[in-house]
């Protein structure tokens, strides 16, 4: 790295003073800067080096905050499932149910913590004390682990035909619990299943809406599709085979769909909350093309794919890589200087911000941006000890327009 690359990155810098999300004020002064960088951008892709660091979840608050108060943002698009993320959206809209057992029921591990806990009782503060076109909703986008929507079809169908209405313990119900790519085997009969499902009350949404109104027939045909998306992603094969999209693809192509779907139905714009590897505008495990890529195509630079990268510390993961072992701490020591962390941190070490869209002009700064670069990202597991060498290719400036540098991090803290 050039002495001008390294200049550049330390002028500008845009630096953070303290991730307090609790002690933030009035006008957001830290994040100010950013206002010009996402004037005309509709949709925000918050990404994450790990899903268990809490510094990543209280710089997301911090930014959300501002989104929100300052920047005529309306929706939180999150990588959780998204029938199980409807009982959140009526908690922060209107006050239902119990604020930690919304966050408990969201189908992953990843999101049951104190600093999600957070997001969400801010969320619902903030929306009693606007009118109900500026209140900020809280949106699930994949179409994993659907079992709420399950629940509520077999109600709907109990009184509608009750002959149908069996499909929490039929085949379909297997998709409850079911992960990208874990059910292949029962694909052909799954599919069947699901799209006769949602032709059926598509054909009887007339007769659904006579008894029960418009809106419940409507969530009921969106229940239905949303679980013909979810038998599709469970049952390919996790990379593809042959010709055919692969399970992990397909998720991320559907998480797209949901975010260009809600942020075209929305009063304001959309920030998605998901890993680095999903938000990113390029390919991520090698080959798979990242929902970023999709939402790139989709609205050009109104896309803005924010990475977060951290310096040392611990963080929380499934040990093993397992669906099964409960996550835990996983201590990890400096990436090295030759790293993207190693390179953000020699120039300015501090948590900070930097708008990569900025180097693009400046000749040594795009030819460091156009290089293979390597940085650290973890999923919800890690392998055995192999965990700490571990890095991932990129080119900044085709997969990210911006980064968050956090020099810390701290495991988040599990709600139970």
């Amino acid at each position: 790295m050039t002495g001008e690359v390294q200049r550049w990155l330390e002028e500008n810098a845009l630096l953070l003073d303290g991730l307090r999300p609790e002690a933030s004020g009035p006008g957001h002064k830290d994040l100010e800067p950013l206002r010009g960088v996402l004037r005309d951008v509709r949709v925000l892709g918050m990404g994450e080096a790990t899903h268990g660091t809490a510094e990543f979840f209280r710089l997301k608050h911090l930014l959300l905050r501002f989104l929100v108060e300052e920047m005529g943002f309306t929706a939180l698009a999150m990588e959780a499932s998204v029938s199980a993320a409807q009982a959140v959206d009526d908690y922060v809209l209107h006050g239902t149910g119990d604020a930690a057992d919304v966050v408990a029921g969201l189908g992953f591990w990843t999101w049951r913590t104190r600093e999600m806990l957070d997001v969400v009782e801010w969320m619902r503060a903030h929306n009693r004390t606007v009118p109900q076109d500026r209140a900020v909703r809280f949106v699930g986008i994949d179409p994993q682990r659907c079992g709420p929507s399950l629940v509520a079809l077999a109600a709907v169908l109990a009184t509608s035909a009750p002959e149908r209405a069996d499909i929490t313990g039929g085949p379909l119900g297997t998709l409850a619990e079911a992960g990208a790519g874990t059910l292949v085997a029962r694909r052909p009969r799954l599919l069947a299943e699901a799209r006769e499902l949602e032709r059926f009350l598509g054909e009887e949404r007339p007769r659904l809406a006579s008894h029960l109104g418009d809106a419940a027939a409507d969530r009921a045909l969106g229940h239905a599709r949303l679980i013909v998306a979810a038998a599709d992603v469970a049952s390919r094969p996790p990379r593809g085979d042959g010709g055919e999209t692969g399970a992990l693809a397909a998720r991320d192509r559907h998480m797209a769909e949901e975010v260009i779907s809600l942020e075209e139905g929305s009063a304001g714009k959309v920030a998605v909350w998901a890993h680095n590897g999903h938000v990113c505008t390029g390919r991520y495990a090698r080959d798979i093309p990242a929902m970023g890529q999709h939402l790139r195509d989709h609205y050009g630079e109104r896309y803005y794919a924010l990475g977060l990268l951290f310096g040392e510390g611990a963080f929380r993961a499934r040990p093993g890589n397992s669906a099964t072992r409960p996550p835990r701490r996983h201590a990890i020591g400096a990436a090295g200087p030759r790293s993207v962390e190693g390179r953000l941190a020699s120039a300015t070490p501090r948590d900070h911000l930097i708008d990569l869209r900025g180097g693009r002009t400046r000749p040594a700064v795009a030819r460091w941006l156009e290089s293979p670069q390597f940085m650290r990202s973890f999923g919800a597991g890690v392998p055995r000890v192999t965990y700490r060498f571990s890095m991932a290719p990129t080119v900044l400036m085709r997969e990210y327009d911006g980064l968050a540098y956090v020099a810390r991090s701290t495991p988040s803290v599990p709600l139970d």
